[in-house]
């Protein structure tokens, strides 16, 4: 599901698996010998590799996280949900998502020999269209999540993609609240946008919605010096 959903359609390999289900964490660790409960009161349980003597990288690379389908409760500190419930389907699970291109599903095993995939958001359509596009109401979505707003931005870089008008228009109203983030968690998207070889379009981005003033002052400051031509001729 989700990422490693979208990276097989785009033609890339996936960093990682992640599982939705309709079982319940007890249930997932009943079914694999080794797991670790790291976030059942969310519905997650990473199941671990079996085969022993792995080194470290090799052993968090066969990892998969399988979480429980929920609908997530009130956001009162802008990162995570205060509750959570237990969903029904797979599409209810969707819709709680960030955005489109991360809330397709895949089922291997349907029809047994031909993967079906399941598109509640019009996640293909924008993939295709090269957009980055908040699931359901975009400014409900950042509310819940400040993060969010970094992820859309780094999203849009790495692929190349636009960010659409709505999805945009909200990052720049609660841009101001992205502090509701922990410094570390912005640091790491930061340091994503730096190294995945899309830096300047992150900045780009990141200056575009306002975010860029609000976690790198000092570096917004830098327009309108002056810088001596011969040997910064992009300007300041």
């Amino acid at each position: 599901m989700g990422g490693c959903v979208r990276d097989l359609l785009m033609g890339r390999l996936p960093a990682d698996y992640d599982i939705a289900t309709n079982a319940h964490p007890e249930t997932v660790m009943k079914l694999f010998p080794q797991t670790e409960a790291v976030g059942a009161h969310f519905g997650v349980v990473l199941v671990l590799p079996e085969e022993e003597g792995l080194d470290a990288a090799s052993r968090e690379a066969q990892t998969v996280e399988v979480a429980t389908y929920r609908a997530d409760g009130h956001y009162s500190d802008g990162r995570r949900p205060d509750s959570v419930k237990y969903a029904k389907t797979a599409e209810e699970d969707v819709k709680r998502r960030d955005f489109t291109i991360n809330g397709l599903l895949l089922d291997p095993l349907a029809a047994h020999t031909d993967c079906k995939l399941f598109d509640y958001v019009g996640g293909r359509q924008d993939l295709s269209e090269k957009i980055i596009r908040a699931i359901g109401e975009p400014e409900q979505r950042f509310t819940e999540d400040k993060l969010r707003m970094l992820r859309a931005v780094r999203f849009a870089a790495r692929f190349g993609f636009t960010i659409e008008p709505r999805t945009i228009t909200a990052i720049k109203k609660l841009a101001p609240q992205v502090h509701q983030v922990s410094s570390e968690r912005i640091r790491e998207e930061l340091t994503m946008m730096l190294t995945e070889g899309s830096a300047r379009r992150a900045f780009e981005l990141l200056n575009a919605t306002g975010l860029l003033q609000k976690i790198l002052p000092e570096v917004a400051a830098f327009k309108g010096i002056e810088q001596p031509p011969q040997f910064h001729p992009e300007g300041d």
